[in-house]
């Protein structure tokens, strides 16, 4: 299984792309893709376009939702990680996919390593 980070589905959605090519074999190879309520919230913050929104609902029509042990893990990962400016959202993102057992697609891998000690794993 497969979580989308904001940005990653934000380029997925982008025909050409690197992150739509990489979709596509994913996609080919079977993989299950989903993605946190967090991550949708912003996605849907735009801006967005109609054809990479049509998309992106066909793609999670049933976002992961963020609970209340999610809500834990995120601020445990947000101390742990040194309380840094601006991760909060990076860090409850990262909570539901520790908690789905989902790898993690973004194009921002820097924001994500310090949580690869606590169970992230990036796809």
């Amino acid at each position: 299984m497969i979580h989308f980070d904001t940005n990653f589905l934000i380029h997925a959605t982008i025909s050409g792309s690197s992150a739509h090519a990489q979709l596509r074999l994913w996609s080919v190879g079977g993989e299950v893709f989903e993605i946190s309520s967090i991550a949708w919230a912003e996605y849907l913050c735009g801006p967005l376009d109609a054809t990479g929104e049509t998309l992106a609902r066909r793609i999670f029509p049933n976002p992961e939702p963020f609970l209340s042990a999610d809500a834990t893990e995120a601020a445990d990962l947000f101390n742990k990680t040194g309380r840094r400016s601006r991760s909060l959202a990076d860090c409850m993102i990262a909570a539901v996919a520790i908690r789905c057992n989902a790898r993690l697609a973004t194009r921002n891998a820097g924001d994500f390593l310090p949580f690869r000690i606590f169970g992230l794993a990036l796809a």
